[in-house]
């Protein structure tokens, strides 16, 4: 493992990392093609590791009321952007732009999602995001008004500010390491695929 990806000690190969998070680090390669760099810099510390992606998963892989993945994603982006966070906005704007087939969205958002071109339930999404993740953060009855306004539901709004907060730390972790994204990463998404592929 390249010291490149962190700041701190990683391991000297996969055989040296926990058997479980090894699992986990091969079954993303067997489906992305890479090892995504976070993986590697948070086997530093396996009981952190697996926290991380338990609390990640539980988050980002659950079914919401209304949230789609590519809404979970680009609120991953527009918070991260705002933290300054190369690392997550490299790789979850690749994973807006997969799931949402659109090849601009995620550098829009990554800039300023006002001027996005962005519904309005998208703009408050966001708004709410980095209001929970950058500012007071406070639920207000008002917030909750305005998002219930444009579809959101109680719990879709927990799902919100709770990806904005996780991501907030993730994007400390990697800034702490000096973490870089994937090269891999750059590319996705931003040629749509021929109907065959």
């Amino acid at each position: 493992m390249s010291a490149a990806i962190s700041r701190f000690k990683l391991p000297e190969t996969l055989d040296d990392v926990p058997s479980d998070i090894r699992d986990a680090m091969l079954a993303v390669q067997e489906k992305a093609g890479f090892v995504p760099n976070v993986f590697l810099m948070l086997a530093h510390r396996p009981e952190e590791f697996r926290a991380f992606f338990a609390y990640h998963d539980a988050l980002m892989e659950r079914v919401s009321d209304t949230l789609t993945k590519a809404e979970k994603e680009m609120i991953v982006v527009a918070t991260s952007a705002r933290n300054r966070c190369l690392y997550c906005v490299v790789a979850h704007g690749a994973l807006v732009r997969i799931y949402s087939k659109d090849p601009l969205l995620a550098d829009n958002i990554a800039i300023n999602h006002t001027v996005a071109g962005l519904s309005e339930r998208h703009r408050r999404m966001l708004d709410f995001a980095l209001h929970s993740a950058i500012e007071l953060g406070e639920f207000s009855p008002q917030w909750q008004a305005r998002l219930e306004e444009v579809g959101f539901t109680l719990d879709d709004c927990w799902d919100i500010g709770a990806i904005a907060a996780f991501f907030g730390m993730s994007n400390r972790l990697v800034t702490l390491a000096g973490t870089p994204p994937n090269p891999e990463f750059y590319l996705m998404g931003r040629v749509p695929k021929k109907p065959d592929e």
